[in-house]
């Protein structure tokens, strides 16, 4: 295993398609809710424990090596939103074109022919990091951190928020992405006895009824 690998891998430079997306911070700021650096800083909080510890679970069981179809049925299942299944497996199929040229692996393309349309990105993201040489906790950590990185930068986009400010809040929240991943990959353990229905399915309705509000705007800046 090589740590390097994390760091290309949670880039925000990797081309995995996530500049496109503002994890739901497009229509909170629409409808009011993030306002400043102290209500992102909220959005982010609910947002890490609700779709961050689902999507760190499926990243570290992927790469724990459970079956991607039963984890891509789980992710869906934790889904309601069309909007969102939408923007997942469109944000999949991109990571793992990326994935396989970087960490070129058979399971990767087993995963191209399995999922034509793409798989939910957080199952991919675990199947990249098992081509990286990375385990669970790297996943999980990837993961969690992007649930929370996307709407940081986008409200800085939407806002004008300064910078310094959204970062520093994302600092705040570090010790609890610590502890919602090490949540994540307990379960991922769990489940590798249990069936995916030991993964978590925690849920954040504004999440979603924003994200069908959203794809309907005729005009937006982000993809969802």
């Amino acid at each position: 295993m090589t740590r390097a690998a994390l760091l290309v891998l949670a880039d925000g430079r990797f081309p995995a398609g996530g500049h496109a997306h503002s994890g739901g911070a497009e229509a909170a700021v629409k409808a009011g809710r993030i306002t400043d650096a102290a209500s992102l800083e909220e959005f982010c909080r609910g947002r890490l424990h609700t779709a961050g510890l689902v999507a760190g679970a499926l990243a570290a069981a992927a790469a724990l090596g459970a079956d991607p179809g039963e984890l891509d049925a789980a992710a869906d299942a934790r889904t309601p939103s069309p909007a969102l299944r939408t923007a997942a497996r469109r944000l999949g199929r991109q990571l793992l074109r990326a994935a396989r040229a970087t960490w070129p692996s058979l399971e990767l393309d087993a995963a191209a022919r399995e999922f034509p349309k793409g798989a939910h990105q957080p199952v991919v993201l675990g199947l990249a990091a098992r081509a990286a040489g990375l385990g669970p906790e790297d996943a999980a950590h990837c993961a969690v951190y992007e649930s929370v990185s996307g709407p940081a930068t986008a409200t800085v986009r939407l806002l004008s928020l300064d910078p310094f400010h959204a970062t520093a809040a994302l600092a705040r929240l570090a010790p609890e992405l610590d502890r919602v991943a090490d949540r994540a990959v307990a379960a991922a353990r769990r489940a590798r006895a249990e069936g995916v229905d030991a993964l978590p399915a925690a849920s954040g309705p504004l999440l979603e009824v924003g994200a069908e509000w959203h794809a309907a705007w005729p005009v937006r800046l982000f993809a969802s």
